[in-house]
């Protein structure tokens, strides 16, 4: 829903209710799309965690994630603590927002004054440049941690159940994410199991981020989501249960991530990358539009305190394995990464010693 300037362009919502053929605006067509495996993909052997099991001595849920944080650099995650009904009670609020008339949810736009561009808020990314490739998605982007930093007149007030399913599956979800930072240092034989929890610091950041994909005439030419790595410690995200879409990098071969009803997808991130020296690695992946059906996802990135420095761990370093990444301030990282990801660039690789 960005502009450069000028009058307010048209939300993928609106976009995908006007088109009357197949055919899409060019500014969303993938350059060189032949290129890019645009059909379908073989599902990735991604493994379920069985969270309530993870820190047994008996079992191999602990070996299980290695295996997959290794081989994918993402997990599926069950018995995780997230009632059903805060999932669904999240998953029906997002989807009911975005069914709001188009003026009731510009009350929340993340243009201000319809041209200045703000994270927070109802539409999509930033337009930086008239070539740029957008996305086929329209999001909802949310500070919710910590507390005091909300700005609540950005949240949706209807439908009326967003607001208190918003703040209670931040509250279940962070749970998840702290036993899973705990079993990879764990796994990492690091000193400290809460490593990761204490680099987040005490003014850690949490967004969510509810994203609608509508239908759209050109799956083989248009990106839901183009290929990017998340610059997060870790994302938490809930996926439509009954559509499919996102796909992960792997050896040059982009896989199908197999969706499991009430599980919990969780994606490693850059920041986490940078402090475990490169060990545990956080995956390219990407969205497909689909031409049937609309899909809904809702995602909390969550993100060390953006005053505070991160590096790899002095642990993980060695002769044998020297420091992989220079120590960057992370909010430093973020501003590096929104002007990558823009243009389709991955910008781990730009934080290499």
């Amino acid at each position: 829903m960005g502009s450069i300037g000028g009058a307010r362009a048209m939300t993928v919502q609106e976009l995908a209710g006007a088109i009357g053929k197949p055919d899409v605006p060019i500014q969303y067509v993938v350059r060189e799309h032949n290129d890019q495996q645009l059909e379908a993909a073989v599902t990735a052997p991604v493994p379920v965690i069985d969270l309530s099991r993870l820190f047994e001595q008996e079992g191999d849920e602990a070996a299980k994630l290695r295996s997959a944080l290794d081989s994918w650099g993402l997990i599926l995650v069950s018995n995780h603590g997230v009632d059903a009904a805060v999932m669904d009670g999240m998953r029906t609020a997002s989807r009911e927002f975005f069914r709001r008339p188009l003026e009731e949810k510009q009350r929340y736009t993340n243009l201000i004054d319809g041209e200045q561009f703000q994270f927070e808020g109802y539409g999509n990314d930033r337009v930086r440049s008239p070539d740029q490739i957008l996305d086929w998605t329209d999001r909802i982007y949310l500070k919710v941690e910590p507390e005091d930093e909300r700005s609540i007149a950005l949240w949706p007030a209807h439908p009326e159940t967003f607001r208190d399913a918003l703040h209670e599956f931040t509250k279940k979800c962070g749970g998840v994410k702290d036993s899973l930072l705990r079993a990879m240092a764990k796994l990492l034989e690091l000193q400290d199991d809460d490593y990761f929890i204490d680099q987040l610091g005490d003014r850690a950041s949490t967004h969510a981020r509810c994203s609608y994909y509508p239908e759209c005439p050109r799956p083989d030419l248009v990106f839901g989501l183009k290929p990017h790595c998340d610059g997060t410690v870790v994302t938490v995200l809930m996926v439509d249960d009954t559509v499919g879409g996102l796909q992960v990098l792997r050896d040059g071969v982009w896989w199908d991530v197999p969706v499991v009803p009430h599980t919990l997808l969780v994606i490693i991130g850059d920041q986490t990358q940078i402090m475990n020296n490169g060990i545990f690695r956080s995956p390219v992946h990407r969205v497909l539009t689909n031409a049937k059906k609309e899909r809904i996802s809702v995602a909390l990135d969550y993100s060390v305190d953006p005053e505070r420095e991160i590096e790899p761990s002095a642990q993980l370093v060695n002769e044998e394995r020297p420091a992989l990444y220079r120590k960057l301030k992370v909010k430093d990282y973020t501003t590096t990464l929104y002007d990558h990801f823009s243009k389709g660039e991955m910008v781990i690789n730009k934080m290499r010693t």
